[in-house]
């Protein structure tokens, strides 16, 4: 679902090493990373290090799991696009727009 800008025309990188790790994907337009994680993951006290360093430069670390990708790619697909897409702006009642 992340190749060819297929997802909202967001173009992720596929194992890029950032500092000292690897990530699954990284959309740097987005300052994002997905991880797509097996069981070997569950509770890693490596991982949190790890995604403690890579928030610190600046990126938002989105981690699901294997049989999510696969049983639910959908779900997975709009989770990345409400990350790495900005916020519509709030209409401002006050300035009468909105209504």
């Amino acid at each position: 679902m992340l190749r060819g800008q297929r997802l909202g025309g967001l173009k992720f990188k596929r194992q890029e090493q950032l500092g000292d790790y690897i990530a699954d994907f990284v959309c740097f337009g987005a300052r994002l990373i997905v991880e797509a994680d097996g069981g070997q993951h569950a509770e890693s006290k490596g991982d949190a290090v790890r995604d403690a360093w890579l928030t610190a430069q600046g990126f938002r670390v989105l981690r699901f799991w294997n049989n999510d990708v696969l049983g639910n790619p959908d779900g997975v697909a709009r989770v990345i696009l409400d990350a790495a897409l900005p916020p519509l702006p709030n209409p401002s009642p006050a300035r009468g727009e909105g209504l």
